[in-house]
């Protein structure tokens, strides 16, 4: 009878002509003597990672992630992610668990339909490694996440199919220099591409075609209102096709991670594959240098105050006494205040950011009419409703807001919030 190999014995990875696949530049880099190998070192749940030797465990375990999507492939990036012992993760999805998820999704079961996305996949993550801390938001990453939760990720990942919330996690991690690793799976075929800010980087808004901006804007009526009628498509995937892609995704992410280690990464460059014939490939991205995503916030300061206690008259104050005296506060998402019908020549305050507002949220109770958002993006002192709270006028918890006086800026981080912002990851 033929002997088999011990379950847990290495595989012989050498061919005929003596390849040794171990010691391949890619997989096996320039190792610097502290990194040697420690074969006498207790075994543990990390045991096995801990053999690999550019391997830091700790760096794992201190690294904060956002995961933005809990759908399939999101939740193949948090098991990755858990059983890796990645510290800290942040979910953000805004959907229920529906029974079509039960077939691709490895953290669900059929007694969670109808609950949270976020909160299932964070307790289901934290029940494979409860060595880790996981926070689940029920949450629009266009609208209810402050840039201070961006701030303080070590990467970001992108799990949906939603251009405009890639255009939103793009823009918000270039600002902050934080890393985004966007996934797409479609079928059998799927995609992962890795932007990382810099002056000669390509970031995902560079790879947009102008067929891609008139898709996006055609989520938008003439008056820049949400269209109700227009809702996210079901992409047709497998299983396997999210692990695949999810798994060169957190891949990509321990690279990122052990980026002092000089490993190869797909930074700039996007990864295709195909699961129909297996045929995959590289493309590397141009970096536009008209694209308008590639402004950066520099020297943040950290004002310990609250955005559901800290008025707008107190902020504008704040920045004219740091700032200048004519200086004003600037926000980084455009505002509705209120809206206005022309027919019945009627006002209503609505406080919120203007991506929020639907057309049929719009309409007019009295006569039908779509009525006419008022906008606004800062405080000068004028407004009227300066007693109200940031957090009153549809201001996220944790953001930045900025002082402007001409071309001198301060940023200011609310960073009162934080706690409440991050939940047990903070």
């Amino acid at each position: 009878m033929e002997e088999r190999p011990q379950a847990d014995e290495a595989l012989d990875l050498t061919g005929d002509e003596g390849l040794d696949l171990e010691q391949t530049p890619e997989a096996q880099m320039q190792v610097s003597p502290e990194l040697a190998l420690d074969v006498d070192m207790q075994e543990d749940r990390y045991h096995r990672l801990r053999l690999i030797q550019w391997w830091d465990q700790e760096r794992l375990r201190n690294a904060k992630v956002m995961v933005v999507g809990a759908g399939a492939l999101g939740n193949e990036i948090l098991k990755n992610l858990a059983l890796l012992g990645i510290g800290r993760t942040f979910i953000v999805d805004l959907d229920t668990i529906e029974e079509s998820n039960l077939t691709r999704s490895v953290l669900f079961r059929a007694t969670d339909n109808g609950c949270p996305k976020a909160a299932t996949a964070a307790r289901a993550a934290v029940g494979i490694n409860p060595d880790i801390l996981v926070e689940g938001r029920s949450a629009d990453v266009n609208y209810d996440i402050g840039l201070g939760v961006f701030r303080e990720m070590d990467i970001v990942f992108g799990a949906l199919d939603n251009r405009e919330a890639r255009v939103t996690i793009n823009a918000n991690c270039y600002k902050l220099g934080v890393p985004f690793i966007d996934g797409a799976i479609e079928v059998l075929n799927g995609m992962v591409r890795v932007f990382v800010a810099g002056e000669d980087q390509p970031c995902y808004e560079c790879t947009m075609s102008e067929m891609d901006y008139k898709l996006l804007n055609m989520r938008r009526s003439c008056a820049l209102l949400s269209r109700d009628e227009i809702l996210e498509g079901k992409t047709p995937t497998t299983p396997t096709n999210s692990s695949v892609v999810a798994g060169i995704q957190v891949q990509e992410a321990i690279k990122l991670l052990h980026k002092d280690r000089g490993l190869p990464t797909l930074t700039g460059r996007g990864y295709f594959f195909n699961g129909l014939t297996h045929d995959s490939y590289v493309i590397t991205y141009q970096r536009r240098e008209d694209c308008p995503a590639h402004d950066t916030l520099e020297g943040i300061r950290e004002l310990d105050r609250k955005s559901d206690e800290l008025t707008c008259a107190e902020m504008l104050e704040i920045v004219r006494a740091e700032v200048s005296e004519k200086a004003v506060v600037e926000f980084a998402r455009e505002m509705c205040s209120r809206l206005y019908c022309r027919e019945c020549d009627v006002r209503e305050d609505y406080f919120s950011s203007l991506g929020r507002l639907t057309v049929r949220q719009a309409e007019c109770e009295q006569c039908g009419t779509v009525r006419e958002p008022e906008l606004f993006h800062s405080v000068n002192g004028d407004e009227d409703f300066l007693d109200r709270t940031l957090a009153q006028i549809g201001l996220p918890a944790y953001d930045i807001v900025t002082g402007r006086a001409g071309w001198e800026m301060v940023h200011f981080l609310i960073a009162g919030d934080r706690a409440a912002a991050l939940g047990v990851i903070a």
